[in-house]
């Protein structure tokens, strides 16, 4: 298994998926922690519309996609604030929108061609050297940007008017991280999958988040398991012909219930050492 790290396309594929894994995971922290963990999912479905449309179109769907993640997320925003309309139906509106805009446009176009397959299903070890480079510059900037706003997010994911008394812009705020957002999903697509994308940005997460500790630590444990997933969800599917994407997400959930069956048994533990200390109080 060793002998599959020597090839070039699975060495582009782990640079590829590692750079994608932490910025999925920097900004699954944000999102878990504020209750909106299928903001990306939902996004993501956008996003798959914006693809067929630019197939459709014959313009790159990259842009179209990031375009329609963008407008998608706004929009979600606005009907968040109408009442009667929840956040978690929010965002069921915009899943099952974009959901119905791509497979509209994939019937106009004929069907649902290799390249929709492919951003549906993800490609990572037929990335490109330009693709790996174009993936690591949009996950600096993503990283780089989750970084610098990262006190004023933890404020918004606690609670918008603490935030606001803090003196953050949370309008403006939520504007860029929804741009963000949709830059990782459209910049993860054609890895993983518009269908996995949301269990890159959420696994992680968790775990890390079920792992325990500071900020910083959480981060560094989530953005540790996502690149971890990655490579041996990569290694896994080059030595046995699996569909990397789906490797990549068993891997990371292979994680999650390692991750919990620790939780577990350290919770038991401390419970059978505070038994003696109270029988003797």
């Amino acid at each position: 298994m060793i002998e599959q790290l020597g090839h070039a396309f699975v060495q582009k594929a782990m640079l590829a998926g590692v750079c994608v894994g932490a910025s999925c995971a920097f900004l699954g922290i944000f999102l878990v922690m504020r209750r909106n963990a299928l903001f990306g999912d939902a996004v993501s479905h956008v996003a798959f519309g914006g693809v067929a449309v630019g197939l459709l179109a014959g313009v790159q769907p990259a842009w179209t996609a990031m375009c329609a993640a963008v407008i998608g997320g706004l929009g979600m925003q606005r009907l968040r604030r109408v009442p009667g309309v929840s956040g978690d139906a929010a965002v069921a509106i915009l899943l099952v929108s974009g959901l119905g805009v791509g497979v509209l446009a994939a019937s106009a176009s004929g069907g649902f061609s290799v390249d929709l397959y492919a951003f549906l299903f993800g490609s990572i070890l037929l990335v490109s050297y330009a693709d790996v480079a174009g993936i690591c510059a949009t996950a600096g900037v993503v990283i780089g940007a989750l970084f610098a706003l990262r006190r004023q997010l933890l404020h918004v994911a606690f609670s918008d008017e603490q935030a606001r008394v803090a003196g953050v812009r949370v309008e403006l705020l939520g504007y860029a991280f929804i741009v963000l957002t949709s830059a990782t999903v459209v910049m993860s697509m054609r890895l993983v999958g518009i269908l996995l994308v949301s269990a890159l940005i959420v696994l992680p997460s968790i775990t890390a988040i079920v792992l325990g500790g500071g900020f910083a630590r959480t981060v560094a444990t989530a953005v540790g398991v996502a690149a971890g997933s990655v490579v041996a969800g990569i290694v896994l599917a080059a030595a046995y012909n699996l569909a990397p994407s789906g490797a990549i997400v068993m891997a990371g959930v292979g994680v999650l219930l390692s991750a919990l069956g620790a939780s577990r048994l350290r919770a038991r533990r401390s419970r059978k050492r505070a038994l003696p200390s109270r029988c003797q109080a």
